[in-house]
């Protein structure tokens, strides 16, 4: 992301100047995202611990709006930190302690994300900072509807994704009644607003599993560019762009779609496919660039496809080699992958990449926090890992360990909080 290296004035309690807004390959999203840019905020709990006047750079400052027409950490540009938490309703709890703990949670999101203190018991952890470009996003999870006697509204989409021959899925780290994902370009902020999100949960949920990523932090490249993995590939080349003209139709469910009116709650909303997939580094590092290479279809140094050009540049799929095959091969992951492919299925990849330490067989346990968002799985995620799992070269490297999907619902208008419209519609 572009950054402005203009510093602002910020107290605690107003505002006292501004910095320049983020470049192209920032937040230039605006309402059609719900999560935009914006080069100044002002709060409670923004400023020094003590109150007095302090400064902040445009990476501290940057601020995403809680409300709009679809829930922030969406569109919004990748951040450096992230944590996705499940929780599952307690026992006994239902469809009243469920909006309890949305109202609550939506309180603390907004203000957070404005870069004030939690509204109860905050911790301190981020008095110093500001919003930090903080994105904090709700979904709920199939089993959601039945512990809230809501299952007349749970859309058909939300059915349980199929089985893969590929996975390696372990229960307690999928799926759950709730999902949080947290993103932040700053350690602390992520942190304080995980923390917060537990301990508003207090009696009514509990944590089913918690996940921790990172990303390249902004600024560290000497222009904007496409994230890398833990393979050192570049990864999402193939992102949908908003601005183009069925972005919104690919990424985001209409206003008036198919399916019965007790549905319509999930209009403007998103779902989000979640997937633990850990990268088998040490072998993969052992393979020759050439190797690699013939494994994605794409350079590792510039992302460009094998048959030339640049990283955007098209694949010329049907490109002949002077052996007599494919340039990209049939089994390449760009070609398997690539929605002229796959009847155009699409998605918004917006992942993090993880490290859990090194397990107990030496290896990093390492890896993709693979999310993905679509107005439809059974049109984007689905068909598209359905042929990756029948053939995909990069499959002997990578293994799937849990899986979860969600339906966001849309932003919250101002005085909503989250999925307002599912659980008092």
């Amino acid at each position: 992301m572009t950054e402005s290296n203009t510093d602002i004035e910020i107290s605690r309690r107003r505002l006292l100047g501004t910095v320049g807004a983020a470049g192209a390959a920032g937040l230039a999203l605006g309402a059609a995202g719900g999560a935009f840019g914006q080069s100044a905020f002002a709060g409670s709990g923004s400023g020094s611990a003590s109150g007095a006047a302090g400064s902040l750079s445009s990476l501290g400052a940057t601020q995403v709006a809680f409300h709009g027409d679809h829930q922030a950490g969406i569109t919004t540009p990748l951040q450096s930190k992230g944590h996705l938490v499940a929780f599952d309703l307690a026992a006994g709890a239902g469809r009243t302690e469920a909006a309890a703990l949305l109202r609550r949670w939506s309180e603390t999101a907004r203000r957070l994300m404005a870069g004030e203190t939690a509204p109860t018991d905050d911790t301190g952890v981020a008095l110093d900072a500001g919003p930090s470009s903080l994105t904090v996003t709700f979904g709920f999870g199939h089993s959601f509807f039945e512990r809230t006697g809501l299952t007349a509204r749970r859309p058909a989409a939300l059915d349980p994704l199929p089985d893969f021959s590929s996975d390696n899925l372990d229960a307690q780290r999928s799926n759950g009644d709730l999902w949080v994902q947290i993103g932040a370009n700053d350690g602390l902020v992520a942190f304080h607003a995980l923390r917060a999100l537990q301990k508003d949960a207090g009696q009514a949920a509990r944590v089913r599993w918690q996940m921790n990523g990172f990303n390249r932090s902004p600024g560290a490249t000497a222009a904007p560019m496409t994230a890398r993995n833990l393979m050192g590939q570049i990864d999402g080349t193939g992102n949908p762009k908003p601005s183009e003209p069925d972005f919104d139709k690919r990424i985001f469910v209409p206003a008036a779609g198919p399916g019965p009116a007790e549905h319509a709650w999930m209009a403007g909303g998103s779902y989000a496919v979640v997937r633990r997939i850990r990268m088998l580094l040490d072998a993969w590092d052992a393979q020759p660039l050439a190797r690699q290479e013939q494994v994605i279809g794409r350079t590792k140094a510039t992302g460009a496809p094998l048959t030339g050009g640049g990283e955007t540049t098209e694949m010329a799929l049907d490109k002949i080699g002077v052996d007599g095959k494919p340039v990209i091969a049939a089994n390449a992951h760009a070609r398997i992958s690539a929605p002229e492919q796959n009847g155009g299925a699409a998605m918004l990849r917006r992942p993090f990449s993880f490290h859990d330490g090194i397990g107990p067989d030496g290896a990093p346990d390492a890896g993709l926090l693979f999310v993905c968002w679509q107005a439809d799985p059974l049109r984007g995620f689905v068909p598209v890992q359905r042929k990756l799992d029948r053939g995909d070269a990069l499959s002997a490297f990578i293994r799937h360990e849990s899986s979860g999907l969600y339906a966001v619902p849309a932003g919250p208008r101002t005085g909503e909080y989250v999925g307002q419209r599912l659980l008092e519609g």
